[in-house]
């Protein structure tokens, strides 16, 4: 359980579980890896290498590390 306040001011956090905060990023090799099981068990999905979560106000995207608890990129929108 944790929180985290958005450049935007606002509150992040993927306490409530399922949240539309946290998403689950997985690199191809990661994803791949994990099909090559037989058979693939909800338990035996081990979480992906980064933590990403999505601010629904302005939809900013924060990688976080896993040892620090802090973000290490955080990308915002821009128009196109």
């Amino acid at each position: 359980m944790a929180g985290y306040l958005c450049k935007c001011g606002k509150k992040l956090s993927n306490t409530n579980s399922p949240n539309d905060i946290e998403l689950r990023v997985y690199t191809d090799r990661e994803w791949d890896l994990i099909l090559q099981n037989d058979v693939i068990e909800p338990l035996q999905i081990p979480f992906p290498k980064y933590d990403v979560w999505k601010c629904p106000k302005c939809e900013r995207i924060y990688f976080f590390d896993w040892d620090s608890g802090k973000p290490t990129k955080i990308y915002a929108l821009e128009e196109g």
